[in-house]
């Protein structure tokens, strides 16, 4: 029955190591299996399909192209949790947080990536021990996440994932041997109507949205730069990773079948 599937997949909701084999090596710390441009992805999804509203698990999964009981959408349904950018009821309602919605925010989206970065308990305890201070060599690290409650054989996964969330969530942009919070400059509206009166607006100009954008792709055509402002290479990164697969999640091959990458999902 699809209620007892979906029931199935919010029950796993909450488990910070969702994989079978994963959760038996009982890390005693919480740490995803995917990085931030993954859940990104889903946070986008649901954004483009509800907003501030509420969804399903089948929903969200038909909307992200894969199965509701494959263990890819329950891991990041788990890794979307841990990073703080949605949450679930008793009514099996899932929905963007408050932290969620400020990471949709062109304004807000990149305090809020640091924010999610933090989120989880695994890169908040690392950061605080290595904050302004360079961090130890690959062994040295794993050690060090060893002893913070990762399970032995799933340190590597554990520390690569972390590296790539810290890379796109600017905790990198000082260089690659230390964890620096990112500085946040806040962003205005000054110039935007402007901006959209010279491209926008009615008429045959040619210069307004085309017709029947899909509104991920809208959304994240919105939530470019304004051009000449500072766009750093890991958040240009993870907005071409966030583009890129919408295209897997709006439209079907040649063949009429989902890409390879969306199949290989839901094995």
């Amino acid at each position: 029955m699809p209620g007892e599937n979906e029931a199935k997949t919010l029950d796993n909701f909450d488990e910070s190591q969702t994989m079978g084999a994963q959760k038996r090596e009982r890390s005693s710390i919480g740490f995803p299996y995917m990085d931030l441009s993954d859940v990104l992805q889903a946070a986008s999804v649901i954004h483009a399909n509800v907003g501030t509203g509420t969804c399903s698990a089948d929903q969200l999964a038909a909307w992200l192209g894969t199965s509701p009981t494959s263990s890819a959408f329950r891991v990041r349904l788990s890794a979307s949790r841990m990073f703080g950018l949605i949450e679930a009821d008793r009514s099996e309602s899932i929905r963007l947080t408050h932290l969620g919605q400020r990471a949709m925010d062109p304004q807000q989206e990149r305090a809020a990536w640091a924010d999610a970065f933090l989120s989880v308990p695994l890169y908040r305890a690392v950061y605080e021990k290595f904050k302004g201070n360079v961090l130890p060599p690959t062994a040295a690290l794993e050690r060090e996440i060893v002893a913070m409650g990762v399970a032995e054989k799933q340190k590597s996964r554990a520390r690569q994932v972390m590296e790539r969330a810290a890379e796109q969530a600017g905790f990198l942009e000082s260089g690659g041997d230390r964890l620096v919070k990112p500085g946040i400059v806040e962003k205005t509206d000054t110039g935007k109507s402007n901006e959209r009166g010279r491209g926008g607006g009615s008429g045959n100009s040619g210069g307004g949205q085309p017709p029947d954008v899909d509104p991920i792709i809208a959304g994240l055509l919105a939530r470019l730069p304004k051009p000449g402002s500072k766009w750093p290479k890991a958040q240009r990164k993870i907005w071409l990773g966030l583009f890129e697969g919408s295209f897997d999640l709006i439209y079907e091959d040649d063949d009429g079948e989902k890409p390879p990458s969306l199949r290989n999902e839901d094995s």
